[in-house]
């Protein structure tokens, strides 16, 4: 399963000259269903669209906060192309899940998705219609997210997850760290190249 999740200000689907759908501030994903996903490829796409930290804090922090912790929209449309492979120069869609598998497939992930999240907040196109996507995209900000290939790939993301976390709680420890972490720290800084700040793409906007 693909997705590619949009910070936006504001996003609209039009089939037509008819409004479907319509957000403020959220995020606009476009989900690609493969002939290979399963129930527990929905899982992982639903768990990380709500909690990615795509967001700032009520201090302007970047980087800090979720959808679901800013109470804000989440604009879904199904997107079958995201599953093309190229053949030259001409897109083959054989990958994409099939229409009348994909439609109650996709239709349990938006049901999924309200059933953690408020449901008046998760918005949806018109599934199968020639749809127009007018969104503004807050940054930009753009995330591809695939779900995990297989049961390697998935203990493989377990571990950096687990790595990240590990990170965060160091980080946040703040002037109460250990010897050994300030001891580390301070090598670090000593053998840095002039300018090096460490690792704060985190805490940047693009």
């Amino acid at each position: 399963m693909k997705a590619v999740i949009q910070r936006v200000n504001q996003a609209v689907v039009t089939v037509g000259e008819e409004q479907v759908s319509s957000i403020g501030r959220g995020l606009c994903v476009l989900l690609g269903l493969s002939t290979e996903d399963t129930q527990r490829d929905a899982d992982y796409i639903v768990r990380k669209i709500l909690n990615l930290r795509l967001f700032e804090d009520e201090n302007g922090r970047a980087w800090s906060k979720s959808v679901m912790d800013r109470d804000f929209e989440v604009l879904c449309v199904s997107q079958f192309t995201l599953q093309c492979i190229l053949k030259g120069n001409k897109p083959d869609f054989h990958s994409a899940m099939p229409a009348e598998l994909a439609q109650p497939f996709y239709t349990s992930i938006l049901e999924n998705m309200r059933s953690i999240y408020k449901p008046e907040l998760i918005k949806d196109g018109k599934f199968g219609a020639y749809m127009q996507v007018q969104i503004q995209n807050d940054g930009p900000v753009t995330i591809e997210l695939n779900s995990p290939a297989g049961p390697s790939d998935a203990r493989q993301l377990s571990k950096q997850e687990k790595q990240q976390q590990r990170k965060e709680k160091t980080r946040s420890k703040g002037p109460s760290e250990s010897g050994r972490e300030k001891g580390a720290r301070s090598r670090q800084d000593t053998h840095a190249s002039s300018g090096a700040e460490g690792d704060v793409s985190s805490e940047r906007e693009p």
